[in-house]
């Protein structure tokens, strides 16, 4: 799907803003079409969160004897203790003094969780992978450079949103998810009316959401949802906004393979409101 998409999701969600929009050149899928020639609604109350089932494997290839060390004892305590009530700030639950929480969801071998870590040691990082063999390559880096920043949930995003208390978090990070592009697999996607519910939930007036994607069915599909959602304000004022990426957003492994395979991501950002 071209990029020009969003241009015209632009033109819906920000009509005011002109220098985003350009005319729809090519064939637009057919849920964008009925969108264009019905106005959006008001903001409906956000829906209840409710739990969804993970489509990502847990296991890929078997782990060395180092990550499997890993896995059985540095990851215990890194994991947030989702048992016990959540605290009311989370930076409580890193070992050394930060002045926010920041939270990636699905970080895959860690890439950008690193990047961030390392570069805002003030700042404390919660990621979350249920793919065991990309938690097990973060905590090789933790421990081999020492980080004390970050905390590690080896399982599904939604049950940390579930559990930290409201307003807790600073910045929100969801890059290049799997956008099940099959027809019949569009269920699976990650972001939704719900999804969307949990993050204006724990993030702070203010706070920001990061999204990348070089799906741009699914970059569309986000946009309408978040700001459907009526509690984000998409923070894009001209094109090079969503086109280029941010200097403090690192490029990671899959950015370039969409880049190599001529696919260009789309940046998005939103501020609580």
């Amino acid at each position: 799907m071209p990029r020009d998409v969003i241009s015209n999701v632009a033109k819906t969600v920000r009509r005011d803003r002109d220098n985003i929009v350009g005319p729809l050149r090519q064939r637009t899928p057919r849920w964008l079409e009925l969108h264009e020639h019905n106005p959006m609604p008001k903001p409906s109350p956000m829906p209840k969160p409710l739990p969804l089932r993970s489509y990502g494997r847990r296991r890929g290839k078997r782990l060395s004897p180092r990550k499997e060390r890993l896995v059985t004892e540095l990851l215990p305590g890194l994991r947030p203790q989702l048992a016990a009530p959540a605290p009311d700030n989370p930076s409580k639950l890193l070992p050394v003094p930060v002045r926010e929480v920041w939270l990636e969801i699905g970080f895959g071998s860690g890439e950008h969780l690193l990047w961030q870590a390392a570069r805002n040691p003030d700042i404390g990082l919660i990621g979350c992978e249920p793919f065991i063999n990309g938690v097990s390559s973060l905590l090789g880096v933790i421990e081999d450079r020492g980080l004390q920043n970050i905390l590690v949930h080896d399982g599904d995003a939604r049950d940390v949103l579930g559990w930290l208390t409201a307003g807790s978090i600073a910045r929100v990070f969801i890059l290049f998810p799997d956008p099940w592009p099959k027809k019949r697999q569009t269920k699976r996607r990650l972001m939704s009316l719900a999804l969307a519910a949990s993050l204006a939930r724990v993030l702070r007036s203010g706070g920001e959401l990061r999204f990348g994607s070089d799906d741009m069915d699914y970059a569309c599909e986000t946009l309408l949802t978040v700001n459907r959602s009526g509690a984000f304000a998409w923070q894009a004022e001209k094109a090079a906004d969503w086109r280029v990426r941010p200097m403090d957003w690192p490029e990671t492994r899959y950015e370039r393979k969409a880049l190599s395979g001529g696919r260009k991501p789309v940046y998005l950002r939103w501020l609580r409101v």
